[in-house]
């Protein structure tokens, strides 16, 4: 079983446990693949992470950490993921499916299920970083996700998923490059406020169930850039964003439907210019929007952040 390496970096807290199959080794609080980490003691965590893990308190990443296709990762509620630069560290992939900046790579599961008392935080590590400064929560093939009272800050691509299966409530993603980032998957994104964010969604094929969700001030709400299949898209509330509701990029010659949704209460007139479909480039298919929502539904967003 390969242990992730623990490298020098500026003072924190860590408690990070792995949970054998037959038996616990406890230090100061701390358990990490049955060795003790002094509590004080400066660390990272790199590398391949294999078993069953649980994460609190504070935690820091360089590099891309890969969570193996059996392993299993909780974080507990209260937890701060730190992603710090990766220079100096393994990993460095950039090109797509991956990002620049420090990632974590989930090939098996990961719960991340906080409380509206104790949110779990995925921020990079320099509070003055700006969007982009760590790469994803990346998803790959056959992984498995699960998100609630969580905010996703400063990323290229908060949660990227490539062919799994991700579910996302309660959740707040705010001054990202792109909130929320998917291929093929199947994704449930319920009651999540998508908050000045330069793309709040952006996905190709997937079967996404978008529901009582808020975007406000992203420059573009929702990226469709090819061919969407098996979609829902309702009682969603799509605030004036700083430049269009919606994107078709050029592989998208269907009609896409998001009747049922509320758009700030402008009429379908007004509406139409902030939408680049058919109306803009003759080859791409049209964004129908109606009938429209009056109002944003009840319940709309986070029930913890207004």
């Amino acid at each position: 079983m390969t242990r992730p390496v623990l490298l020098a970096a500026e003072p924190y807290r860590l408690m990070l446990l792995r949970i054998p199959t037959l038996s616990l080794v406890l230090c100061a609080g701390l358990l990490l693949a049955g060795g003790c980490l002094h509590p004080h003691r400066p660390a990272v965590v790199t590398g391949v992470l294999a078993g069953d893990l649980v994460w609190a308190g504070e935690v820091y990443l360089a590099g891309d950490v890969t969570l193996a296709p059996e392993a299993r990762l909780t974080i507990r509620p209260g937890t701060t993921v730190h992603f710090l630069p990766p220079q100096g560290a393994p990993g460095g992939l950039t090109e797509h499916p991956h990002f620049p900046g420090s990632e974590l790579i989930v090939q098996g599961h990961l719960s991340a299920l906080g409380t509206a008392a104790a949110p779990i935080r995925f921020v990079a590590a320099d509070r003055q970083a700006p969007a982009g400064s760590w790469g994803a929560l990346n998803f790959e093939a056959g992984a498995e996700g699960a998100f609630a009272y969580c905010l996703f800050r400063q990323a290229d691509s908060a949660i990227h998923s490539r062919d799994s299966r991700v579910t996302v409530a309660e959740s707040l993603f705010e001054d990202n490059l792109v909130g929320i980032r998917f291929h093929s998957s199947t994704m449930r994104i319920e009651h999540n406020l998508l908050r000045n964010n330069d793309v709040a969604i952006r996905f190709h094929f997937g079967a996404p169930e978008v529901r009582h969700n808020r975007f406000a001030m992203n420059r573009v709400n929702l990226f469709i850039t090819a061919h969407p299949r098996d979609y829902l898209f309702a009682n969603n509330h799509f605030d004036t964003p700083r430049e269009y509701q919606v994107v078709l990029g050029e592989e998208v010659p269907e009609e896409v439907n998001l009747a049922g949704n509320a758009w700030n209460s402008v009429a379908p007139a007004e509406l139409t210019e902030r939408l680049f479909d058919g109306r803009s480039v003759p080859y791409l298919g049209t964004v129908q929007v109606e009938p429209l929502l009056a109002k944003p539904p009840a319940g709309v967003g986070p029930a913890w952040i207004r």
